[in-house]
């Protein structure tokens, strides 16, 4: 199946073969002619899926194809949990339709006064789809001028994500504000019971669609080092200085880990940069424009990263702690060996966090190769045996060999 055979516009295949896309994922085949059908959906699939060329490609083929039932009106919306996703939705929605004469905006928090009125205009001026936070959604919606009555879609992308952060209301004071009669697309990772109660009151007979969650993919060489949380530090230092990798993801489960951490490797002389929801706007997107540019090799950061990046080329990705849910892991990991290239995947498991390593190794299906300490390193030696994960199959090492497992001084 081609993209073609989906019976979206010639304008848009002019964008995905721009792109290099000829293919149609899983998700794509099964998405696209619903929501050209006019069907409300939801979606359970994860990043990494094609999810977001999934609802953008029938959206602004519709969008494009037909004229404003409300002259002026918004057409889309697009509600996501960051900042980060909805830059990155907004430049994969300019990349897909350049050869369209659509028009968008995303809105997000942390502006300024003068980037507030900015928006105003341009919303009130009058824009086909609109990728936004919650909040600062709601902002411009509470002062009445954000031109609503012809909304034709309204898409929750990541809504498992928004519900975790406490934006349920939200969600339901925006729907509040748009008309009945349009579509409403809800994508999701997981679908919690929080999830289905939402579906049901957002959406009408939806077309429901599962991506099975994908396990890592086979170029990760995935190691875990069992170890006391006084030697993590020494055993990041020694992983940072004998990689060859350049481009460095390293998780940290909070924002003030993110933080100390980072403060820490800068002393230590690495090239390292933290990202976290203190940092202006500007600041963050100069961090990730130097990530994706090679010039910084090590991007500290929480899961909020694992969800938004969008960098096909991640050498190596730490979990300096064990993630609380064990697909937060799989998003993790899925940073690096993107597009059939190789990576290596890093997770410290301190003494509390063996039965929730255990769930993700079931999960998965196989058991993450354990690692002996580093030499030099002090303190006391986990025994990795005293405590057996539950649910995993085994001590599979099919998974090692990958990329960055050099012996020589990594770069800083």
């Amino acid at each position: 199946m081609d993209f073609h055979s989906l019976g979206i516009s010639n304008d848009l295949l002019e964008g995905l073969a721009a792109m290099n896309i000829k293919v149609p994922t899983p998700i794509q085949q099964q998405a696209i002619p619903a929501v050209l059908d006019h069907r409300d959906l939801i979606a359970c699939a994860q990043t990494g899926t094609g999810k977001t060329a999934a609802f953008l490609l029938p959206v602004i083929d519709v969008i494009t194809g037909y004229r404003p039932r409300v002259e002026g009106s918004i057409r889309a919306l697009v509600v996501v949990p960051t900042r980060e996703l909805a830059l990155q939705i907004d430049q994969q929605l300019q990349a897909i339709a350049y050869h369209t004469p659509i028009t968008s905006i995303p809105l997000y928090g942390g502006s300024d006064g003068s980037t507030f009125d900015q928006q105003k205009q341009a919303l009130v001026g009058g824009v086909e789809v609109v990728v936004a936070t919650p909040g600062k959604l709601l902002s411009h919606l509470n002062l009445g001028y954000v031109p609503v009555k012809g909304v034709e879609f309204l898409v929750l992308d990541e809504a498992d994500r928004m519900l975790d952060m406490g934006f349920v209301d939200d969600i339901n004071r925006i729907i509040g504000f748009l008309p009945k009669d349009r579509q409403t697309l809800m994508f999701s990772a997981t679908m919690p019971p929080a999830i289905r109660t939402l579906a049901k009151q957002a959406l009408h007979d939806p077309v429901e669609i599962t991506i099975a969650l994908s396990k890592p993919a086979e170029g990760v060489d995935q190691q875990a080092y069992v170890v006391y949380d006084m030697q993590k530090a020494a055993i990041l230092e020694h992983i940072l200085n004998t990689n060859e990798a350049t481009t460095i993801l390293v998780f940290a489960g909070r924002k003030i880990e993110v933080k100390n951490l980072n403060r820490h490797l800068q002393k230590k002389g690495f090239n390292a940069r933290g990202m976290h929801s203190d940092l202006e706007q500007t600041e963050r997107e100069e961090v990730m424009l130097a990530f994706r540019n090679r010039k910084l090799r090590i991007l500290v950061a929480t899961d909020v990263v694992s969800r938004g990046i969008d960098i096909d080329d991640i050498d190596l990705v730490i979990n300096y702690d064990v993630p609380n849910d064990p697909e937060d892991y799989v998003h993790r990991v899925g940073r690096t060996a993107r597009a059939s290239r190789k990576g290596t995947a890093v997770t410290f498991i301190n003494e509390k966090q063996m039965r929730e390593f255990g769930r993700i190794e079931g999960l998965i299906g196989y058991a993450v190769r354990k690692m002996p300490l580093p030499a030099g390193i002090t303190g006391p030696a986990y025994d990795t045996n005293a405590k057996a994960p539950r649910g995993a199959k085994g001590n599979d090492h099919r998974r090692s060999g990958g990329r960055g497992n050099g012996s020589g001084r990594g770069r800083r």
